[in-house]
């Protein structure tokens, strides 16, 4: 399934979009082809703090801080963070209810800069494990490369 996708991903996504298109674009088809997902978005860095950005999904926190909640931690480590169960996550911010389970993937450009992060809800419990991880990593690898197009300069 994650090889078709992220297939599928790289050739709907164009190098020379502007990035809120390439995102939105991917938050709509990863949200139409993860199964068992409830929410599905960006959340982009602004140098300070983390900002709603494309999404798919119930509205949601429009702003979260570094080091705060699954996104923030995510963000501060430049880790991928799976919450199998966001209510025993510590400091978990609540945007919708529904949401038991998380995964969060930085997105980190080329240059070392923090770029935000891609945030996956589930309404299962335990939903994201070492497959997900491991397939969702080379779709922002793919996201990663469409932002950032050779021989221009990234358009924030």
């Amino acid at each position: 399934m994650w090889k078709k996708l992220t297939t599928e991903l790289d050739s709907l996504l164009e190098n020379t979009d502007h990035p809120i298109t390439t995102l939105a674009n991917a938050a709509a088809f990863l949200f139409q082809n993860i199964e068992r997902i409830n929410w599905l978005g960006f959340y982009l860095y602004d140098g300070k703090k983390l900002y709603l950005g494309p999404f798919a999904g119930k509205p949601a926190c429009t702003n979260i801080e570094m080091g705060k909640g699954v996104c923030g931690l995510a963000a501060l480590k430049r880790e991928i963070i799976i919450a199998r169960d966001v209510d025993k996550f510590p400091g978990h911010i609540v945007c919708d209810t529904d949401s038991k389970s998380e995964i969060v993937l930085p997105i980190i450009l080329p240059d070392g800069k923090l770029f935000g992060v891609l945030d996956i809800d589930s309404a299962e419990l335990a939903r994201f494990g070492e497959e997900e991880k491991e397939g969702l990593e080379a779709i922002v690898k793919i996201i990663t490369k469409k932002l950032t197009p050779p021989n221009s300069a990234l358009r924030t």
